[in-house]
C-alpha cells in the first residue's frame, strides 16, 4: 500500500514538473512573439493556454484524491499541500504568458520606437527565476529556492525603471501613449511572473525543510531553516 502511494506521489510530482516546463515554454514563446512581431507565435501561446488549464485541473484532482484517501504525514503531506499552491502559481504564470502574447498580437503591426526598452532583459530575469524555482523544486534545493526569492527585488526595480522611462516618453510624445501602455502591461506581467516564481521558491523551502518563510525571509541560505 505504501509503495503504491509513493508511486502516485511521484507521478504527481512529475506532472507538476511537466506543467512547469510547459509554462516556461509559454513565457519564452510569448516574449519571442513580442520581440519578433510574430502574431502566429502569439496565437500559439493563446491557444495552448487550454492545455495549461487542463493540467492544473488534473493535478488538483489527483492531489485532493491523495489527501482524502492516503492520509499522508510529514514530508509527503508538505509536498501535497505545497503542490496545490505551486499548481495554482504555474497556471497563473500561464495566464501572464497569454497576456503578453495578446499584447504581442496587437503590436505585431508596429515597429518599436526603441528596441522594447529593457523588456527582453526583464524577461530573461523572470524566465531565469522560473527555471531555477522549478529546478529547486525538482531537487528539493532550499538554497537555490531562497536565491530565487532574493532575485525578485531586481525584477521589481527593473519594472519601476521601465515604467518611469515610458512615462517620460508619453509626456514628450503623446503619439507613443498606446505603445507605451502596451509595454508597461508586458512589464507588469513579467514582474508578476517573478512574484509567482518566488512563491514556488517559498513552497519548495517548505517542502524541503518544513520552514514557512513568507513575510520573514532571511538574508542567508541557512536562514531558510534546517527543519526536516
Amino acid at each position: 500500500m505504501k509503495e503504491h502511494f509513493s508511486e502516485l506521489l511521484e507521478n504527481l510530482r512529475r506532472q507538476l514538473i511537466g506543467m512547469g516546463a510547459e509554462v516556461e515554454n509559454q513565457i519564452r514563446l510569448a516574449i519571442d512573439a513580442l520581440v519578433e512581431a510574430d502574431a502566429t507565435k502569439a496565437r500559439r501561446v493563446i491557444e495552448n493556454d487550454r492545455t495549461i488549464d487542463e493540467l492544473e485541473v488534473k493535478n488538483e484532482e489527483d492531489t485532493i484524491h491523495l489527501l482524502a484517501t492516503q492520509q499522508p504525514v510529514a514530508s509527503d503531506l508538505r509536498l501535497l499541500v505545497a503542490g496545490l499552491k505551486i499548481n495554482s502559481d504555474l497556471e497563473r504564470i500561464g495566464d501572464h504568458a497569454v497576456n503578453i502574447a495578446e499584447a504581442a498580437e496587437r503590436m505585431s503591426r508596429f515597429r518599436p520606437f526603441k528596441p522594447w526598452v529593457d523588456i527582453p532583459y526583464m524577461a530573461e530575469i523572470a524566465r531565469g527565476m522560473l527555471q531555477d524555482s522549478l529546478d529547486a523544486f525538482v531537487r528539493r534545493d532550499a538554497a537555490l529556492a531562497l536565491a530565487v526569492c532574493k532575485r525578485d527585488d531586481i525584477l521589481d526595480e527593473k519594472n519601476k525603471s521601465i515604467i518611469r522611462e515610458l512615462l517620460t516618453y508619453m509626456a514628450e510624445n503623446p503619439s507613443l501613449i498606446t505603445a507605451c501602455l502596451e509595454i508597461i502591461g508586458v512589464s507588469k506581467n513579467l514582474e508578476r511572473v517573478g512574484d509567482l516564481a518566488t512563491n514556488i521558491g517559498e513552497e519548495t523551502i517548505y517542502i524541503a525543510q518544513g520552514e514557512i518563510i513568507k513575510h520573514h525571509m532571511g538574508t542567508r541560505p541557512e536562514d531558510a531553516g534546517s527543519g526536516t
